[in-house]
């Protein structure tokens, strides 16, 4: 399994945190707030692309309001093979922390 991108990383994050309510615009809020930065979204729906092609990402297309002008949204949910990313993820990071040596410790 590739690694994933800092950015995939928070985007897969922010999909399990969102659950049904996780589209463009909800997803890219929630990736700001876990790296307190302004990601695009041409940056964002780029990488969200890229975790659908690697079918880490399923979208379905929700068909369009009033409310909203008749504009559909597309939303997005972690498959299988998504959430076993996320966990490689999260143990790889996990290792990473414990090989860096404590202050005063280095070599």
């Amino acid at each position: 399994m590739e690694l994933l991108t800092r950015l995939e990383d928070a985007i897969l994050v922010a999909v399990l945190r969102l659950g049904d309510t996780a589209y463009g615009v909800a997803v890219n809020r929630e990736v700001n707030f876990i790296f307190d930065r302004n990601y695009t979204l041409g940056a964002l729906y780029f990488a969200l692309g890229r975790l659908v092609n690697k079918e880490y990402l399923a979208k379905r297309l929700e068909e369009g309001t009033a409310k909203r002008g008749g504009r559909s949204r597309t939303y997005y949910r972690l498959t299988p093979e998504g959430k076993e990313a996320l966990e490689a993820a999260r143990l790889h990071g996990e290792r990473l922390r414990r090989a860096v040596p404590r202050p005063g410790k280095a070599g």
